[in-house]
């Protein structure tokens, strides 16, 4: 097995603690993305031998600015140089009433290592570091399930206490390319036909969902995962579309992931979800998403990337002029790529038009706008804007390209009128 790492810069602190009898252990996603061979910087230690959180808090202020959001679960978070730290004292939750927040915590700094660990969802994060005597904790096999590409609860029975366990394994699934366990996966699918998801907020569902779509290298396989589980009576969109649209919209949503990280994609999201609702009728898409989430720009940027369109076997100038209008056209370029990979000549012709026309990321920059209509003695008007887009209009057709040949075509206007 290979040597356990972490920042050496964190010694300091470590060392710090255990002056005060207090035993440090690395737990959770930094242990296990170790394993993985991933990078992370986010770093959740578990404390040993003291009983008090305030005196954790006093011993790290001489290492930066201390935040207690955390208190009331028993944490404490530390920026400390460019890591996030959270120092935790074990605990045990008790499931009290419906939901992923219905538990109660007790702090018990008498709990050992196993014990505390069973509170964790999979054997993979339950796997911990004791820095002092550098040894591995893993007293759930986490680190074999690892090897072995498996999933497993580290206890069924408390797995299924928390309704958002059940994201989180197909988020964890697809982002790892990890197989769920048998038992765990009979677990999920008996949880979602008690409705589990009635239970969760729409912001951890749509956090998960988010997860997928950022973090996994094909996202296609938690759709995949979530149909086999039948949680599409609650994404029930999905229910709609035959198998050869299913596996079409899949194919586009891993193109999709695949374009976004291949170029400087600034709106991810919003691409992503648009390709996953492409074939979803204008209400469904907006069922969809308001179930999903209560971002409002969000769910009008998905909207406008799916309604824009253009013909794209008669690419004409006004058209692209127009189409800038509505859409960042770079953005509406990965979403064609997406969804139509056949049309490959005729979208490279469409993104060489706009970026000769200088429309690739934003519109045609007006040669007008209010203020030089007063400049030209023109007082406020309803009739103001009217003026402006007729002219707009013109300019798109290339009939008007200069602001002298616009100034000109409002005084013949005003005369006329």
């Amino acid at each position: 097995m290979k040597k356990f790492d972490y920042p050496n810069e964190l010694n300091i602190i470590f060392d710090k603690l255990n002056n005060y009898h207090i035993r440090a252990v690395i737990v959770g996603g930094y242990v296990r993305d170790f394993f993985l061979g991933l990078d992370s910087k986010d770093i959740d230690i578990e404390l040993y031998g003291v009983n008090s959180l305030e005196k954790v808090e006093k011993i790290l202020q001489e290492f930066g600015s201390v935040n207690s959001v955390g208190k009331s679960f028993g944490v404490c978070k530390l920026l400390y140089e460019d890591l996030d730290l959270d120092f935790s004292l074990p605990r045990r939750d008790s499931k009290i009433a419906q939901g992923h927040k219905g538990f109660t915590v007790t702090v018990d700094t008498n709990m050992d290592f196993k014990t505390a660990a069973k509170r964790r969802d999979f054997t993979m994060n339950a796997i911990g570091y004791d820095v002092i005597a550098q040894e591995i904790l893993d007293p759930y096999n986490g680190i074999h399930d690892l090897q072995n590409k498996l999933l497993k609860a580290v206890d069924l029975e408390q797995f299924s206490e928390d309704p958002l366990r059940v994201l989180r394994a197909v988020t964890f699934a697809t982002r790892f390319e990890l197989t769920i366990e048998e038992d765990l996966f009979f677990l999920c699918k008996k949880m979602i036909g008690n409705g589990v998801f009635q239970e969760l907020p729409q912001e951890r569902i749509f956090n998960e969902i988010q997860k997928i779509l950022l973090l996994s290298q094909k996202p296609s396989q938690a759709f995949v995962l979530l149909q086999r589980l039948s949680a599409f009576d609650f994404f029930r969109e999905f229910t709609s579309l035959h198998d050869e649209d299913f596996a079409s919209l899949l194919a586009a949503l891993d193109r999709a992931k695949i374009l976004s990280e291949q170029t400087e994609c600034h709106n991810r999201l919003t691409l992503l979800l648009a390709v996953l609702s492409s074939r979803f009728s204008h209400a469904e898409t907006l069922s969809f998403l308001e179930r999903l989430t209560a971002d409002k720009k969000l769910t009008q940027a998905i909207l406008k990337l799916k309604n824009a369109a253009i013909d794209l076997q008669n690419i004409k100038n006004y058209a692209v002029y127009k189409l800038a209008t509505k859409v960042n056209i770079q953005l509406y370029l990965l979403y064609l790529r997406a969804i139509y990979p056949e049309q490959k000549s005729a979208i490279k012709m469409l993104e060489q038009k706009a970026a000769k026309l200088g429309v690739l990321q934003k519109k045609l920059e007006p040669l007008m706008q209010g203020k030089d209509l007063i400049a030209l003695g023109l007082k406020p008007s309803k009739q103001f804007s009217t003026l402006l887009n007729e002219l707009y209009d013109l300019q798109m057709r290339e009939k008007i390209r200069t602001k002298e040949e616009a100034k000109q075509w409002l005084k013949r206007t005003l005369v006329l009128s």
